[in-house]
């Protein structure tokens, strides 16, 4: 496993990470077996939020790093907040930066998580209706009650990040993002400057470049997606020339087509880390492989044309 700061706090963490949105589903002894096999890979990085089964994924993980026994020093924990559901429902109701919501949702994070601090805390959607005085207080609070070490964000782009910057004195170290093989758009219009097709539309501002300038860590979620959550690319026969390419390179890295879909995230030199989402260890395994394969550029390109990109 290859480890790296997380933007510019000095926290170094594994290049993947694991996120747990879906663990709400496993027994205890099956999150426990989860958790273990990441750690035995060199995993230090946990990723959780709120609204994730409305806290039961938090409350599993917590539960499972404690019957794992994993020793809290040793691993990294992140939640995220921000967005406020219907009780007793999936359904986000809107994105709250209130002082009162968030603090409350992080004591509940903290209750579910077992423990009595996050390593990072990020803002999960952007709230057009953010009190920005408001908010730097509650940072304040945070960091003062020693509840929350380091902050980030979710979700959103540059110029949302130059306003929330401005308002808090803490350093927004992560930018959690959408991004891999079946979800290429940041990359697109870098590529498609000055033209007039699809991909030249820059939708976001620039993410990738304005991460990269700031030293923030972008954070790929759903790293396996195509769209939005319209199902895996991986063996889909949606996606039959990169599949193809993902298996002759597996096969002389001697590796796994997850291993190499990782690879290809980790190999750009934004200092991205990976969000896996699956809760099938023989998979993480897998998954967990391609921090330590090195993508010649040819191959990356290759992986980027077979998803169906091109260059002008």
């Amino acid at each position: 496993m290859k480890y790296s700061s997380i933007g510019s706090s000095g926290v170094r963490a594994s290049r993947v990470a694991l996120g747990v949105m879906r663990m709400d589903g496993a027994t205890a002894p099956e999150a426990a077996k989860i958790v273990d096999t990441v750690v035995s890979r060199g995993v230090n990085y946990f990723d959780t939020a709120d609204v994730y089964a409305n806290g039961k994924s938090s409350a599993v993980l917590g539960q499972a790093l404690k019957d794992a026994h994993i020793d809290r020093g040793a691993i990294l924990l992140q939640t995220k907040f921000g967005i406020y559901r219907a009780p007793h429902s999936d359904t986000n109701i809107r994105y709250d930066f209130s002082q009162a919501h968030l603090l409350s949702a992080l004591d509940g994070e903290l209750r579910n998580l077992q423990t009595d601090y996050v390593d990072f805390i990020l803002l999960h959607r952007p709230d057009t209706l953010v009190d920005l005085d408001e908010l730097a207080d509650t940072f304040n609070k945070l960091q003062n009650s020693g509840k929350v070490r380091h902050f980030g964000v979710s979700n959103v782009n540059p110029m949302q990040v130059e306003l929330l910057q401005g308002a808090v004195s803490q350093k927004l170290e992560v930018n959690q993002l959408q991004f891999g093989l079946g979800h290429t758009q940041m990359i697109e219009q870098e590529f498609h400057v000055n033209m007039g097709d699809a991909s030249s539309v820059d939708h976001d501002g620039g993410l990738i470049a304005y991460s990269r300038l700031k030293g923030m860590t972008i954070q790929a979620w759903s790293p396996f997606q195509y769209g939005f959550f319209e199902g895996v690319y991986i063996d889909s026969p949606k996606f039959p020339k990169l599949n193809d390419l993902l298996a002759t390179l597996a096969g002389k890295y001697g590796t796994s087509k997850n291993a190499i879909a990782v690879a290809w995230i980790l190999r750009h030199p934004a200092n991205i880390q990976v969000i896996l989402g699956s809760m099938t260890p023989s998979r993480l395994e897998e998954m967990t492989d391609g921090a330590d394969i090195w993508l010649e550029p040819q191959e990356w390109y290759d992986l980027y044309f077979a998803a169906g990109n091109d260059l002008p």
